[in-house]
C-alpha cells in the first residue's frame, strides 16, 4: 500500500510545525510529523511506502525544505518518494525546478492556504507551464470554507487552462466543501485523495464519493501527522469497497502516476 499524503520535517522542528499545523485546523494532534514516527506509524498499519513533503511558506525556504525531504528519500529509499516544494514568489520558477528534480524528487506540494495565492492565479501561469512541460505531478491542497484561495472552481479553472498538468486535489478534492468539490470536478481529468476526509464524512458518503470520481482516480492518503495510518485503514474498510476498487486506491493509481505502473 502507498500513503500518497504525508509530512515530514527535520527532527528539531518537527513540534513547532506540527503545532503550527493544529493551530491552523483547529485540530489536536497525538503525534509529531517525524521521518521515525512516520515509520511508526505506517508499520502499524502495513504500510509499505510513502509519499512526503513539506510546504515552503517563504520563497528562502524552498532550496532547504527539498534537500531535507531528498536526504530523507535517500536514508529510506524502499520507503519514501519524495515531492519538492515550490513557493508562488520564487523569481525563478526554473531553476527551483531544475534543483528539485536534481534531487530526484518525483513531483510537487502546492498549498495555495498557507503560501496565500489563488491557485488559478494568471500571473503563476509560467510556473504551471514548466511544471506540465516536465511532466512532474502536483499534489495540491484543495478546498477550506474559510478561504477562496483553493476552492474548488478556482481549482477547476487551473484544471481547464492546464489540461495535461497531472494534478491531484487533497481531501476529495475541497476539505470541508466535498459537496461543492463533487459538483465541480468529478467530470475534469484532476486525480483527488481520501486524506482528511474520512475521519468526518459517513461511510456511505465517503463510498460515494469514490464512486462519482471513479476508483482508478482516487489514492490513498493519511496527512500524517494529522492522522494516523491505522485509524485511517479503519475508515476506508468501513468504506466498503470492492477488492478492485482498493487496488486502485491504495497502489495501481500512484504507481501510474509516479511511471511505476
Amino acid at each position: 500500500m502507498i500513503d500518497f499524503h504525508s509530512h515530514i520535517y527535520p527532527d528539531a522542528i518537527a513540534e513547532k510545525a506540527t503545532m503550527g499545523v493544529e493551530k491552523f485546523y483547529d485540530i489536536e494532534m497525538d503525534r509529531v510529523g517525524t521521518v521515525s514516527a512516520l515509520l511508526e506509524s505506517g508499520d502499524e498499519a502495513g504500510i509499505g511506502r510513502f509519499v512526503v513533503h513539506s510546504v515552503a511558506t517563504t520563497p528562502k525556504q524552498v532550496s532547504s525544505i527539498n534537500r531535507f525531504v531528498s536526504e530523507q528519500c535517500t536514508l529510506y529509499p524502499d520507503r519514501l518518494i519524495g515531492f519538492g516544494t515550490l513557493h508562488p514568489k520564487l523569481e525563478d520558477f526554473g531553476a527551483a525546478l531544475d534543483e528539485l528534480e536534481s534531487l530526484s524528487l518525483r513531483g510537487v506540494k502546492i498549498h495555495p492556504d498557507f503560501q496565500t495565492f489563488y491557485i488559478d492565479d494568471p500571473a503563476l501561469y509560467p510556473m504551471y507551464e514548466q511544471i506540465s512541460e516536465r511532466g512532474l505531478p502536483v499534489l495540491f491542497h484543495t478546498g477550506d470554507y474559510r478561504y477562496d484561495y483553493s476552492n474548488p472552481r478556482r481549482f477547476r479553472n487551473l484544471l481547464e487552462n492546464f489540461p495535461k498538468l497531472v494534478a491531484i486535489g487533497a481531501h476529495f478534492g475541497g476539505w470541508s466543501v466535498w459537496d461543492e468539490a463533487e459538483e465541480i470536478l468529478a467530470d475534469t481529468h484532476c486525480y483527488v485523495d481520501t486524506s482528511s476526509s474520512l475521519y468526518t464524512l459517513a461511510p456511505e458518503r465517503g463510498r460515494a464519493l469514490v464512486r462519482r470520481y471513479g476508483a482508478e482516480r482516487v489514492l490513498f492518503g493519511v496527512d500524517f501527522p494529522m492522522w494516523g495510518h491505522k485509524n485511517e485503514l479503519e475508515r476506508i474498510d468501513a468504506l466498503k469497497l470492492g477488492s478492485e476498487e482498493l487496488d486502485l486506491i491504495f497502489e495501481k493509481n500512484a504507481l501510474r502516476i509516479l511511471g511505476e505502473g
